[in-house]
């Protein structure tokens, strides 16, 4: 992938940059792959914001992605890679030898023309999924698993991969794309290399414009309300917060708290955190 530089002809083309999709090579998604979701736009059951900030945006199909890879031992020869307007990578089409049809993550240097498979016993090369206990060491993987069966949770945002540091009983040691370092269970299955699309966080968006067609709404600081609306408003002009520390909208510590429980299940399983990288 590369990346677009616009001309400044206008104050939103300046410094402005989009991908240039020379890695698509089909435009039309597959119907029977797509469907349409309801966007809650933020909002309850009861029509309530709950998530503030979000609303509008361009509309969207629904590109129905296997997470799971659960079709073994059945080859699958790579149609087309694609855009997919739900996420910042790209997805690949795949045709499968028994002629079933899926989608999946486009990891980096996947072409047309190749063929993936998952199983257990499959080589170890660049699209394939198996059990975390097959792959070797050093192995870069994506589109991990938390609990066997589920489906892929980590690693699935473009140019993110988790590497396998140890295996050791019924675990298999991994490092994050954040950082952290914990234990997996070995019976999780991934696909091995790296999620594809690497540019994608090196694109300046230009102008607000584009964060509208994105789905987010303005954000508006704290101090410019009032004292009823927010813990930082009010006082005479550019005044300070007047708190000792930040606020949220609801009088919680922000910037900086800690949100996560102190006795968590999972942390047995954390060698080092995020925070400590």
């Amino acid at each position: 992938m590369s990346i677009r530089f616009y001309k400044a002809y206008t104050s939103g083309t300046r410094n402005r940059s989009v991908s240039s999709f020379s890695e698509i090579t089909k435009t039309n998604p597959e119907k029977s792959l797509t469907f349409s979701i309801y966007r809650n736009r933020g909002r309850n059951n009861r029509g309530f914001i709950t998530s503030r900030n979000r609303g509008g945006g361009h509309k969207r199909l629904y590109r129905q992605i296997d997470f799971k890879r659960n079709k073994f031992d059945v080859s699958a020869r790579v149609f087309s890679v694609e855009y997919d307007p739900n996420r910042n990578a790209r997805i690949a089409l795949l045709y499968y030898t028994d002629g079933e049809k899926r989608y999946i993550l486009h990891p980096r240097n996947l072409f047309v023309g190749d063929f993936v498979v998952s199983g257990f016993d499959v080589s170890v090369s660049v699209g394939n999924a198996l059990p975390l206990n097959k792959i070797p060491l050093g192995t870069n993987v994506h589109n991990v698993e938390f609990r066997p069966g589920k489906g892929g949770q980590i690693a699935r945002a473009a140019g993110s991969f988790a590497q396998i540091l140890a295996k050791e009983g019924d675990f298999v040691t991994l490092r994050f794309p954040s950082g952290e370092i914990r234990f997996i269970e070995k019976f999780n299955w991934a696909t091995v290399g790296q999620v594809g699309n690497l540019e994608a966080s090196n694109i300046i968006i230009g102008k607000a414009g584009c964060n509208r067609w994105l789905g987010n709404t303005p954000k508006v600081r704290g101090v410019a309300m009032n004292p009823c609306d927010h813990a930082h408003g009010g006082g005479e002009g550019r005044s300070p917060i007047g708190r000792s520390r930040p606020v949220t909208p609801w009088g919680k510590p922000a910037l900086g708290q800690k949100t996560r429980k102190s006795k968590r299940y999972s942390d047995i399983y954390i060698i080092r955190s995020r925070r400590s990288v």
